[in-house]
């Protein structure tokens, strides 16, 4: 699996997958996964990732299988990946590897073309979630390509979203990165720390 390096924890955003070549014996999921999601196994493949597979245009989760969706999408076609966060997740961060709870409301919907599939997912797992993809084809096979388009500007951007907030792109989502600076080398050749 790959996945992007900016999350979301609350609100509504979306983002765009072409399916630029899947090649004679290639395949694909798309969908969102948290940091806790298994990136040597395929999206949906456990209970921190929600996939849509190209295969027959099901969704899966916990490596489960649901029809989805009216039909499959190919090669060419852009799935839209839509998720609705109502609240924020609140954890206690005391160095417990506790569960992560249900946060009622939360959705995950896909588009295909700008139309709607349906809502895939509710009552996701509160936490981070990152778009994320997997490919895959036989030996000896030409790789599969997806291209990310996190926006603003999008190829297929719905009109309809049934009542709910319009998404965010994804490009909006800040970059959280970590302070790490250090000043230089003492006469040692060691880095002093800073305060």
């Amino acid at each position: 699996m790959v996945r992007a390096t900016r999350g979301v924890m609350d609100g509504a955003w979306f983002f765009e997958i072409r399916i630029v070549r899947l090649g004679e014996t290639g395949h694909t999921r798309l969908g969102w996964t948290t940091d806790k999601g298994d990136l040597q196994a395929p999206v949906g493949y456990d209970g921190h990732s929600y996939g849509y597979r190209d295969i027959d245009g099901t969704k899966i989760h916990k490596a489960l299988r649901d029809k989805y969706g009216e039909e499959a999408y190919t090669e060419g076609d852009p799935p839209h990946l839509i998720w609705y966060k109502g609240q924020r997740y609140v954890y206690s961060a005391d160095g417990k590897d506790e569960p992560p709870k249900v946060v009622p409301g939360d959705e995950i919907s896909f588009f295909k073309n700008g139309i709607c599939q349906g809502v895939a997912f509710t009552d996701l797992f509160g936490g981070r979630y990152y778009p994320a993809a997997s490919m895959y084809t036989l030996p000896n096979q030409p790789n599969c390509e997806v291209r990310f388009n996190f926006g603003p500007d999008f190829e297929f951007f719905p009109q309809d979203f049934g009542g709910r907030p319009t998404p965010r792109p994804m490009i909006e989502v800040p970059y959280h990165g970590y302070d790490c600076k250090i000043d230089g080398p003492a006469e040692n050749g060691v880095a002093e720390k800073t305060s």
